[in-house]
């Protein structure tokens, strides 16, 4: 009912060959480096991506993901190939998957340079922990229309989270970036609100947990 594994490999051959068969996936996800991208084969993608037409695959994603370019580009390539809904959230994630409301898979703490994983078969855990995924999907908001608030902070976050690690008075920092101060402040808040951070602090610690800075 309740299987605990160790490391991303010994969890990709247990449940890996599931990913072929799967006609109900639903995923939740701080960023893009899961243990799935980082082990799925090409012969285990292809498989998928002639079976997207058959299967419904939602996704929620930490909105600090779509600060980075690159990790926003991806997340629209994964929409559009595999036909995913995705959607975007200020709140915080545990890295769940949930295979056709029978198995949920459970990201647990890194130890030693190795996360263990919780596989769950066990009826009432699964219902449990699809209800609270269900929860967070209903109040998330869809790539297209998040991407779209946050492109213009997109591009100026690397330069605003420099300033503010470099702990750059906000009249200065707006100087440099040539807007004025309010704009700038404005622009600091959205960045936090993009990291679901409360402080400045807070949001450089997550930026660079994001690898944005």
């Amino acid at each position: 009912m309740v299987t605990v594994v160790h490391g991303e490999q010994e969890l990709f051959q247990r449940v890996g060959h599931m990913f072929t068969t799967v006609t109900d996936l639903a995923c939740a996800a701080n960023d893009l480096a899961t243990w799935v991208t980082d082990h799925r084969s090409d012969e285990h993608t292809a498989a998928v991506a002639r079976r997207c037409g058959d299967m419904r695959v939602r996704k929620i994603y930490r909105s600090g993901v779509l600060l980075d370019s690159v990790s926003a580009r991806e997340l629209a390539d994964r929409r559009d190939r595999f036909g995913a809904q995705i959607r975007i959230t200020t709140d915080e994630l545990n890295e769940t998957i949930i295979m056709d409301g029978r198995l949920v898979i459970l990201a647990g703490n890194l130890n030693a340079g190795q996360r263990s994983y919780s596989v769950i078969t066990q009826p009432e855990t699964v219902e449990g922990v699809m209800s609270l995924f269900e929860t967070a999907w209903r109040s998330a908001t869809d790539l297209a229309v998040y991407d779209a608030r946050v492109s213009e902070i997109r591009q100026l976050a690397p330069a605003v989270l420099d300033l503010l690690s470099r702990g750059v008075k906000d009249e200065t920092a707006a100087r440099t970036l040539d807007l004025g101060v309010r704009t700038y402040r404005r622009r600091v808040a959205e960045l936090m609100s993009a990291l679901g951070a409360e402080s400045r602090f807070q949001a450089g610690v997550r930026a660079r947990e994001l690898g944005l800075v």
